[in-house]
């Protein structure tokens, strides 16, 4: 996996961030959770695509 899927997730990242702040901001819960899980997901793709790099080298 190239740099393509790196910046994928890293905005998935920030979109989950920018989530969870609206939804704090409107004290929509669902919102909030919704941006938490996006950072989880977007997380543990960083730490596989760091695993592959890993064994390419």
């Amino acid at each position: 996996m190239g740099i393509d899927d790196k910046i994928n997730n890293a905005t998935e990242d920030a979109t989950g961030k920018l989530k969870e702040g609206a939804g704090r901001a409107t004290d929509n819960e669902q919102l909030e959770a919704e941006g938490r899980t996006d950072q989880s997901t977007a997380k543990l793709k960083q730490a596989g695509e760091k695993i592959k790099d890993a064994f390419k080298s």
